[in-house]
């Protein structure tokens, strides 16, 4: 294990009975190491959190720089219209 330091948390009764059940049936060799397990599971569920958010980002920016001239409402009742109708017609 990495350098190790010892903290002190609090839980909650329940959390703390879920994790003892782990451990009496044998999902983790101690508390501790079910804890550790959950904190990485945090890391990669922030990592995760992050990496869709940049995707949004992303995204957001290249519609922001598409150069694409930008459609009116009519316009887009027009093209979703079509759409739909397309939609119908294979569908049907």
């Amino acid at each position: 294990m990495q350098n190790a330091e010892k903290i002190s948390v609090t839980i909650t009764t329940d959390m703390l009975r879920v994790i003892r059940e782990s451990v009496s049936a044998g999902e983790y060799a101690s508390t501790s190491e079910a804890l550790r397990d959950a904190v990485r599971l945090w890391q990669r569920q922030r990592l995760e959190d992050a990496e869709r958010l940049e995707a949004i980002r992303a995204r957001i920016r290249r519609s922001i720089d598409d150069p694409s001239p930008s459609l009116n409402e009519d316009e887009v009742e027009a093209r979703l219209g079509q759409l739909f109708a397309d939609t119908a017609a294979t569908s049907g």
